[in-house]
This record gives structure tokens, sequence and C-alpha cells, in this order.
């Protein structure tokens, strides 16, 4: 018999489960993975790794591969409104029942291993992958790489898109040691795609001891712009005047040259068409990044809560909204550099409203205000009972035309989805 006959009653019991929320380490997942999978089935895998961009990356590749006819399965973390966000099957997101199903296959074989939260989903997804016969599989590593739950599987194909500093506390302090975590994901001749237009030393050193033959952009492949697209090659392989990415962003280029660099090294395993990459590129979708609401007032929604990230939005507010008022619904989580964030942000904002989140994590308006009086910033308004209240003073104080930004987590750009939810 089950252990519970809901999705939520499973979740809540897997939060209590392990005595870490976060707890890095493949030996647990690994060891239930090799009982639930013993003859180690697997599609083709794509990983993605690295610090921003993952999510982005797994879109386009989605994108792509469904543009081409084949069956995807994706796992990505975390989700905004929705558990099911993080296991889709053709861009949609799998049904409660066989999440459930997956679940009890798990803590029936486990054994005394407490498995983490990230543990049990991610064992979830492989589960239904392989049982669900997809094509391919693309992986988004929750922290870090090398003791991430994902690098249980050996992918045919792996993506470090990005490099800066996040998670201190368990990737380390410098860019560095960092992408010598994430790098964790390097298999012996296995392509490594790198994103990242500064990569770190460490990537290159990981990649000679374990024989992975990388791909750098910048170096093996590049990308330029044209007047109503841009190019693309890699060694001897030009794709000319592709459709702009469909997500917003300078940085966009970046990911998508780097799909099409992973597309490309694994074009013999899943080939894709011309026709299918243009497709796919014009047609990515991912909520939360950049995500415009239009209206009389315009809500602009971002989940980038690191300085990196948060500096791709500055640029892309400075390119479209120069000559417009800003307002910021702003959190975001204790471990995070709010000031590093705050002090990027500051000459595009006009006034900041900090919304309380029911997050353990989660900073508190005393700990944001003092990254406030850090960086001389007096327009801040508080003191609100929850999200919505700190929403309805940010509309109550723009006029029409001016644009409000909610930016600095996820679970705040999931707060507002809920909001507008609530209201139809």
């Amino acid at each position: 018999m089950a252990r519970f006959d809901s999705l939520q009653g499973w979740l809540n019991w897997q939060e209590g489960l392990h005595p870490r929320v976060i707890d890095l380490g493949l030996d647990r997942a690994a060891g239930v993975f090799n009982q639930l999978n013993p003859e180690h089935k697997k599609p083709p895998t794509i990983t993605v790794a690295g610090t921003n961009g993952k999510g982005s990356c797994i879109a386009y590749l989605e994108a792509i591969y469904r543009a081409q006819g084949y069956k995807v399965g994706a796992y990505t973390s975390p989700h905004i409104l929705h558990y099911n966000e993080r296991i889709k099957i053709n861009g949609r997101p799998v049904a409660d029942e066989p999440i459930c199903a997956a679940f009890e296959r798990i803590d029936a074989i486990r054994g005394e291993a407490t498995l983490s939260y990230f543990e049990f989903g991610t064992l979830a997804a492989l589960d239904i992958f392989w049982r669900s016969n997809v094509d391919i599989q693309l992986l988004e590593v929750g922290l870090g790489g090398r003791l991430d739950a994902v690098n249980i599987i050996d992918a045919d194909a792996a993506i470090v898109t990005s490099i800066c500093i996040d998670h201190v506390d368990w990737l380390g302090e410098t860019r560095e040691l960092i992408a010598r975590e994430k790098a964790g994901i390097f298999r012996c001749g296995v392509p490594a795609i790198i994103g990242d237009t500064d990569p770190p030393r460490s990537l290159f050193e990981v990649a000679a001891e374990k024989n992975t033959p990388l791909l750098c952009i910048g170096d093996d492949f590049t990308y330029q712009k044209t007047g109503s697209g841009w190019n693309w090659r890699c060694r001897d392989r030009l794709l000319t005047e592709l459709p702009l990415p469909g997500l917003q962003g300078e940085h966009q280029f970046r990911n998508a040259s780097s799909v099409l660099a992973a597309i490309n090294a694994l074009n013999d395993l899943v080939p894709v068409s011309r026709e299918a990459i243009r497709q796919g590129l014009a047609t990515a979708e991912l909520a939360g990044r950049f995500q415009l609401e239009p209206g009389e007032m315009p809500v602009l929604l971002d989940v980038g809560h690191n300085p990196q990230a948060v500096r791709t939005l500055l640029e892309y507010l400075q390119q479209h909204f120069a000559d417009v008022k800003i307002y910021a619904v702003f959190a975001m989580m204790q471990d995070k550099d709010i000031s590093g964030v705050i002090r990027i942000m500051k000459p595009m904002i006009s006034r900041w409203y900090i919304a309380p989140l029911a997050n353990p994590r989660a900073a508190t308006e005393e700990v944001i205000r003092r990254c406030f009086q850090e960086n001389n910033i007096d327009e801040v308004a508080g003191g609100f009972g929850d999200f919505a209240e700190a929403f309805q003073a940010a509309r109550q104080g723009a006029k029409k035309g001016e644009l409000i930004v909610v930016f600095g987590s996820f679970f705040l750009v999931s707060a507002y989805l809920s909001y507008c939810k609530e209201r139809g």
C-alpha cells in the first residue's frame, strides 16, 4: 500500500525525511538508482550545469529537439508554481499520478537511505523518463555538479553555462573552486561545452584529468549578430541567418550558441535538421526570465538572484526601458549577495518595495534594509504583511506607463503569479 495518496502528502513527508535540506553526495541517490534501474537504462542525455543560464539552455534544447519530432524529457529546478513543472515530457508537466507512482517505487527500495527532497525528485524524473521511452533527456544540475544527484547519470554531452560567485557555503568562495565543482559533470571522452566567456583555469584542469574534450565559446564555436538574425559557427559547420532567440537579453545569444554546440556534438546520436534548430530557437519559452506582463502599468518578472544574473537584467532595462520610471518589488534569500544585487540595480530603480516571503530561507526586512543603507538608498518602502500588500503599494505609487519589476528570487516570482491566479 502506498505511503501517501497525494503528491502534496509525499512532498510534505520528503521535506522532513532527511536531516539536512541540502546534503551533497552521490552515494544515497546512486545506491537507490542501482536498485531502481539495475540495468542503468537511459536515453541519450545532456546535463547542464552553471551559475546562470541553465534553465534557458534547457528551454532551447527542449524546443529544438521537440521541433525535430523527438519525445523529450526535461528535469529542472526549482519550480515556480507547481512541483510538476520540474518533470516535463514534451513541454508538459507530468501529472501527479506518475510522480506519486515513482515516489512509491523509490520508497519501496530505498531501505534505510534518508533521501533528500531533491534526491527523491531527481530519481523520480530519471525513473519516469526511461519508463516513458523518451528519445532524449535534459537534466539541469541543482547545485554545483560533482556531488549533485543529477551526476549519478553519465551524460552524452555536458554544458557549463557560466561561473560566478554563488552558493559559497557549498561550492567555495572563488570562481576557480566553484568551476571545479561544476566540472564534476565531465566524463572521459564525452564533449563538454563551455559557455563562459572567461572560463576559470580549473575547468581545463579537470578536463585534462578526465580526458574530456572541451568546446569553448569564442574559440571552438562563435556567434555573430546580423541585421535580421545571427550566424553560428563551430569549426567546419556554419549556420546562417538564424532567428533571434525566443528568450530576451543579450546573454541569450551565448546560451543559444552553447546549445547549438551540444546539439552539433550529438548530431550522430540524435540528428537535428536546420529547420528544427530555427523553429526551436524562435519558439523557446521560459517563465520568470524577463517575462513581461503587459498592461497600463506593465510588470516585468525575473528570477535573477545573484550579481551576474541581475547585471543582465540591468542591461535589458537600459536597452528597453531607459526612459521609463521603474519601481522594484524586491526580496532575496538570506544566503545571497543582497547588497551586491542592490548596488547593480540602484541606477535604474526609483523606489523599492520590500516584499515579505513565507520562506524560512528568505532574508528579513531588517537585513534587506541594512543592505539599502550600505548603498545609500532612502527610497524604500516596507512593513507590508505579505507580497500582495507590497505589490499593491507599488501599483499605487506608479503611474500609467511606468514599469514595476518583480525580481530577486524564484519564490518572489511565484508569489506574484499566485497573486494573479487568485485574482483570476
